[in-house]
């Protein structure tokens, strides 16, 4: 039987089986025929091009660790250095060279200003623009396959021998790539935490990796069907599809392959998710089984059982995390409760909580609406009982054995905003909006936790940018920059909120945190809050309860927000941003534009898979 994936066994057995198994059964025929040294040289060499893509990956993940512990040191010693220190003098100086690589590479969108703001054609979403550093990384990586794909064909040579190596090479590598592929796609890559870059860049990569192991699957195919039909007739082709077992299932793997780039096209992914998410993986699983069988007694099957021993183990990860998280002690209840603005808050009493960080998100899931259907939301609060009940006892306010008691056995309850949209959060509004009194409580399934790895503590002026239902993710930077000021363990002395919203009912989302944080200790000393109502429905609508606390119509003009704090910056600067894509794109434009004159910092938060 012709093997598909010659080039990749060991030498010594390609070597001696010169006119064996390993021949076509064309080349039998009277067709070219390789010898046994060009063989196990295109053996080594496929074998060694596979690893060079492993070793390269490897070393660009190497070099990124380095500028993550770097900026993780100088980050770490700024916040020990000002945590006395009320001007920060020395940290407002920026670095030239690095304010330079931030401006016109990681921080620059590939044309001008347009990042995460969507990309249309008509009703069709067409994704989004990477940035410059993005589009390089993934250059980089389309030119380094498309090298090891050709270098070292024997282009010269026949065109049997050419295609037959290209056939090899290309099946090799597109085997290889697909341990990135899967490891680039799971929510518990290791390299989402040493690199602190969140799952949703990787996530773009991810999809670049699929297809270009897609394309080079397709040209494994193309390449051995034009030598079978360079050797013999259409007859012979499809006498081989129909009775040798290695084509057919490659042309089924082939076909599946072509199926998943299909549906995983951005308009259909943002047009119908939940379809699309089970639709993929359905695929892939099919994929996996005639890809199995084709590689059967190869080494690339070796490389295949790799990457599915990964995928296995970040599912089981994920299931394991599920069950620990949502059964057990009760298990995991939600309480749903509408809010203005079609919006619901729902509280998460988890069965088994977590020590919660801000920036982390975990994947929701309510059977009773959707039990197949998981979907990532920013947690927006955490509220644990038996701390409040502690917070009290420092205040003075006596407790008793039974409200010790009783704190010990209440959950730590975790809040989040979610937005009605489509599919899963209409079905979940409609679910609460059904009960008379607008709060319902059903069972959940709770995955998570993940995100977390940012931090804004090193920074002496703080930014914080949010649009709409983004303001989940940024107020507990808030809550922690206000406490970590107040007990004096972190770099922060001046931190600004802006909050754009629609309406003035929308504050109703998180009123009850907002009360709370507004009451915490030294809390004027450092905060100051603008509030922007771009649909006012009335001017009587707009006032502002303090000075600290502002509200105005229309939206902000970012640029001259961010220039106002610049230019009485304390110490270095952090702006972060969660929302409309627009908003996060105004943001990075006016970061961008103050690298070289100030020591600023852009973090941007968005969901865009």
């Amino acid at each position: 039987m012709h093997n598909l994936f010659l080039s990749t066994l060991p030498v010594a057995a390609l070597a001696g089986n010169a006119l064996g198994t390993n021949v076509s059964p064309m080349m039998r025929k009277g067709g070219h025929q390789e010898t046994p040294a060009q063989r196990a040289a295109a053996a080594v060499d496929n074998t060694l091009f596979a690893r060079y893509t492993l070793t390269v990956l490897g070393g660009i993940v190497f070099l990124l660790v380095i500028f993550r512990v770097v900026i993780h040191t100088v980050r770490y010693i700024r916040t020990l250095t000002c945590l006395n220190n009320d001007t920060q003098r020395y940290f407002r100086t920026p670095n030239l060279a690095y304010g330079a690589v931030k401006q016109h590479l990681l921080y620059a969108p590939l044309f001008r200003r347009r990042h995460l703001r969507e990309l249309h054609f008509g009703w069709f979403h067409l994704g989004y623009v990477p940035t410059r550093f993005q589009s390089l990384f993934l250059a980089a990586v389309i030119i380094m396959n498309i090298t090891l794909s050709v270098t070292g064909i024997e282009w010269n040579g026949t065109r049997a021998a050419a295609l037959s190596h290209l056939r090899n090479r290309t099946g090799t590598l597109s085997v290889i790539n697909m341990i990135p592929l899967v490891v680039l796609a799971g929510r518990n890559n290791p390299l989402i935490s040493v690199l602190s870059i969140s799952f949703d860049n990787f996530n773009l990569v991810h999809r670049w990796f699929g297809r270009i192991v897609v394309l080079q699957a397709l040209a494994h195919s193309l390449a051995e069907v034009l030598n079978v039909i360079d050797q013999g007739k259409w007859s012979t082709m499809r006498y081989l599809f129909h009775n040798n077992e290695m084509y057919w299932t490659g042309l089924v793997a082939t076909a599946a392959f072509v199926a998943i780039l299909l549906v995983s096209s951005s308009a259909l992914r943002h047009a119908f998710y939940e379809t699309f998410l089970h639709l993929h993986i359905a695929i892939v699983i099919i994929s996996l089984i005639f890809l199995w069988k084709h590689l059967e007694n190869t080494l690339p099957q070796k490389y295949l059982l790799v990457m599915v021993l990964l995928w296995a183990a970040e599912r089981f990860i994920r299931l394991a995390t599920l069950i620990y998280r949502s059964f057990g002690r009760g298990g995991t209840k939600a309480e749903l409760e509408l809010l203005p603005g079609d919006a619901c808050r729902v509280t998460l009493k988890i069965a088994r909580p977590w020590v919660f960080r801000p920036g982390q998100y975990a994947f929701i899931t309510v059977p009773s609406v959707g039990l197949w259907t998981s979907h990532p939301f920013s947690i927006a609060w955490s509220n644990n009982n038996a701390d409040e009940k502690n917070q009290d006892s420092e205040k003075g306010y006596q407790i008793t054995p039974e409200d010790i008691l009783s704190s010990s056995r209440e959950k730590t309850s975790m809040s989040l905003i979610i937005r009605r949209r489509t599919g899963f959060t209409d079905k979940l509004f409609e679910k609460a909006e059904r009960s008379p009194s607008g709060i319902t409580t059903v069972a959940a399934l709770v995955e998570g936790p993940y995100g977390g790895h940012a931090s804004l503590q090193s920074y002496g002026t703080v930014m914080i940018f949010a649009g709409g239902v983004g303001i989940t993710h940024q107020v507990p930077f808030v809550r922690d920059l206000v406490a970590g000021y107040a007990s004096g363990t972190l770099a922060a002395r001046k931190v600004i909120l802006v909050w754009v919203i629609q309406s003035p009912e929308h504050l109703e989302w998180i009123r009850p945190w907002m009360t709370t944080i507004l009451a915490m200790d030294k809390r004027r000393d450092i905060l100051k809050i603008q509030l922007f109502v771009t649909r006012p429905r009335s001017t009587k609508e707009i006032h502002s309860p303090s000075a600290t606390v502002q509200m105005f119509p229309g939206k902000p003009n970012v640029d001259t927000l961010i220039e106002m704090e610049a230019e009485n910056q304390i110490g270095a600067m952090g702006v972060s941003v969660c929302g409309t894509g627009g908003l996060s794109d105004d943001v990075r434009a006016a970061v961008r534009r103050r690298q070289g004159t100030r020591n600023i910092d852009f973090l941007e938060q968005g969901f865009t898979w």
